[in-house]
């Protein structure tokens, strides 16, 4: 038998009247989702631990409504001035077009004034080029940003050019972490041992005339065994070297772009498990 109330006075105690949904699930489908589950896994999660029946339309509505704060945030007024800029991209798999791809995330995270690590944008490409970071350096100016100190970046082909367009004065320096990964792809791993005491011997140089010095006698040992090393120095050498103005304490925290992997790695562990994101929009 179903209770009917003829004078329409019942008020409902748990789920109010034109409520169709319980108070704070909205936040812990959104905070389940910001820890890198899926729709599904969210649904099976709702109702194993509440024995709410949720339909996947529902989840997917209530994560499309955190989009206009996204954008709110990406859009935000930024700091005139920022000591230190990370420039680096991630690569992420996003379904477009009915396909899988590889997308690179742009990331520029930056040291503020205090001294606090602040994630200035992340922007969605299909690739990491010069081209779309002077996208990226336009938008960090429009949003207020006057001058960067220094630009740490991982060397892809023209980008101290693409800074240097828009922030004239910024200082380019070239992630030296990277330098050393792509040496490293030339290398046996017989040889990696050896030839990586030599290495951070030419970038823990006292100055910049060491560091060459050094860079010169690492080309006569191992030049002729691993000759596509030299032109990686040597190409990027003009950017390699601003860091040794500095005293060491300040080296170590420009001269790698760890700051941004320690980024990066965060991100990894909320979408490691997720096979791709659904849309360009979602990731």
């Amino acid at each position: 038998m179903v209770l009917r109330d003829r004078n329409g006075s019942f008020e409902p105690q748990i789920v109010p009247k034109g409520v169709t949904r319980l108070e704070g699930i909205d936040d812990r489908i959104i905070s389940l989702y910001a820890r890198g589950m899926t729709v599904r896994e969210i649904q099976g999660h709702l109702h194993e631990l509440y024995g709410l029946e949720v339909s996947p339309d529902l989840i997917s509505r209530v994560t499309d409504a955190v989009l206009d704060e996204v954008k709110e945030w990406q859009n935000r007024p930024l700091d005139p001035v920022y000591p230190v800029v990370f420039l680096d991209a991630l690569r992420v798999k996003i379904r477009d077009d009915g396909l899988v791809r590889n997308k690179a995330v742009y990331v520029a995270l930056a040291l503020n004034m205090d001294g606090d690590k602040e994630v200035l944008g992340l922007w969605i490409e299909q690739t990491e080029g010069a081209k779309f970071w002077l996208k990226v350096i336009n938008e960090l100016k429009t949003r207020g940003v006057q001058d960067i100190l220094i630009a740490v970046v991982d060397g892809p082909k023209g980008f101290p050019e693409t800074i240097g367009a828009i922030f004239p004065q910024t200082t380019v320096q070239t992630c030296i972490v990277h330098l050393i990964r792509n040496s490293l792809c030339f290398v046996s791993w017989k040889d990696c041992n050896a030839i990586m005491p030599a290495l951070k011997v030419v970038y823990r140089a006292e100055n910049a005339e060491a560091a060459l010095d050094s860079l010169t006698e690492f080309e006569a040992s191992w030049g002729a065994r691993h000759p596509p090393i030299r032109p990686i120095w040597r190409r990027a050498w003009e950017q390699v070297v601003p860091f040794f103005v500095f005293p060491p304490d300040i080296r170590r925290m420009i001269y790698t772009t760890n700051a941004v992997e320690s980024l990066h790695r965060s991100l990894r562990k909320v979408i490691k498990t997720r096979g791709s994101f659904p849309t360009h929009g979602k990731a």
